[in-house]
């Protein structure tokens, strides 16, 4: 049993990952699982899972709660927790961007939204100094620069298909509906499915034509990050997937994966109507026109 401390405020035991410090060992076994993504404490009414028996017994409070949704029949702690609730099965949306008009349901994703806008990232990893727009993405960086993170536990959930492994339930829920085919985001517009709901979020803006990712050096708009963030190396020059048998670099993966063909030979791309096979889909597609004398070589 843990002796209790003489001076107040000391904190002897400290995080190997983040450096955060604790006044209890305990209390920094419960600290890591955020870094782990460990959640061994499991509700016998819905199975959600938690990092603390503290944060359980809170959810499990929650089930007998008054304040019950009637559509879903989940339970909060409070009126208002229910009320921010109750919009997401009506669609309300009161908290409004000012810089594209994109609205919220809570006024804290709406915080987090504005960052893309203001370039804002509050959160900075204390090793590599690289910053992030919310906690719980630093947090999920901060493994990257753990020990624990080479030992196999640290990926404590396996997919039972494939084998692959993750360092958190929700994210081996997610890659379980690549085996299973389930998409359970829907557009209200086109009615395509989804597997994530960001990407059901990013596809949304097909149809309204919000393009939130602003470039700072030209004029030119997104609607996806990773897109900003592939034309930006038209700016910078930058070519970080680098072929290792040649001199040739590459601003995207799927150009090095196509080059790397030339070194090996691969030609996937197959004919169905002769023999012959190529390299790119492109070149296929070019060959086609051989056999339906649409525009010959």
């Amino acid at each position: 049993m843990e002796h209790k401390r003489s001076h107040k405020g000391e904190k002897p035991f400290e995080c190997s990952v983040c450096n955060k410090r604790f006044t209890r060992s305990s209390v920094l076994a419960v600290h890591t699982r955020i870094h782990t993504g460990e959640k061994p404490y499991k509700c016998y009414v819905c199975d959600m899972t938690f990092h603390s028996q503290s944060s359980l017994s809170s959810h499990i409070n929650a089930h007998s709660s008054k304040y019950k949704c009637t559509e879903c029949g989940k339970c909060f702690k409070g009126s208002h927790d229910l009320m921010t609730h109750k919009w997401r099965h009506s669609g309300e949306k009161p908290f409004q961007c000012s810089v594209c008009d994109r609205r919220f349901t809570k006024s804290s994703d709406l915080v987090v939204h504005s960052r893309i806008h203001t370039g804002e990232k509050p959160y900075k990893c204390h090793v590599c100094e690289k910053t992030f727009r919310m906690s719980s993405t630093l947090n999920v960086h901060l493994r990257v620069h753990s020990d624990e993170r080479v030992h196999s536990d640290v990926k404590a959930f396996s997919c039972s298909v494939c084998g692959k492994r993750f360092t958190q339930s929700s994210h081996l829920a997610v890659h379980s509906r690549v085996h299973s085919g389930e998409k359970p985001y829907q557009c209200h517009v086109c009615e395509k499915a989804f597997r994530q709901s960001g990407s059901l979020q990013a596809h949304l803006r097909v149809h309204t034509g919000e393009r939130p990712y602003k470039c700072q050096l030209c004029d030119s708009a997104f609607d996806r990050s990773s897109t900003l963030k592939l034309h930006m190396r038209g700016h910078t020059g930058e070519k970080p997937f680098k072929c290792q048998l040649c001199n040739s670099a590459f601003t995207q993966s799927g150009s090095l994966k196509l080059h790397m063909r030339c070194h090996t030979g691969e030609k996937p791309h197959k004919c169905h109507l002769c023999d012959l096979s190529f390299g790119r889909p492109s070149i296929l597609k070019r060959h086609m026109r051989v056999h339906t004398g649409e525009r010959p070589y």
